[in-house]
């Protein structure tokens, strides 16, 4: 990749987080709280929409207290990959496994800044 989207997976690269090539093309918008995630060697939007944020709940329980969980250091590993696959914005041919491979290969520190974003949209929302 060229351009700001060469920065390190998970990160933020500017006013618009880079440009996204492939399956999942599109630019995240960190004031809609989108973020990018490297699954597969491809940067991926994980954007918390409405739908998104819901199918995570009915899976996770209450957002409230998956914020409290990742606030205490007491988030699961199966709490980051459920919270990452409900919000991919378009998922493509991925499975949940990619992006629970995806956890793996980016460790916690990778996963730290599209954790952060989402949680901060959770909390703040859009305006």
């Amino acid at each position: 990749m060229t351009g700001p989207a060469a920065a390190a997976p998970g990160t933020e690269t500017g006013p618009d987080t880079g440009t996204v090539s492939g399956a999942n093309t599109g630019r995240a918008n960190p004031h809609r709280g989108e973020a990018f995630l490297r699954i597969a060697g491809q940067d991926y939007v994980l954007r918390p929409s409405f739908g998104a944020l819901v199918a995570a709940e009915e899976e996770l329980g209450p957002l409230f207290a998956l914020v409290e969980r990742a606030g205490g250091g007491q988030l699961a590993l199966a709490d980051l990959a459920g919270l990452f696959w409900h919000c991919l914005s378009d998922p493509g041919p991925l499975a949940r496994a990619d992006v629970e491979q995806a956890i793996v290969t980016l460790g916690l520190s990778g996963c730290a800044a599209p954790l952060r974003i989402i949680l901060g949209q959770i909390l703040r929302g859009a305006g």
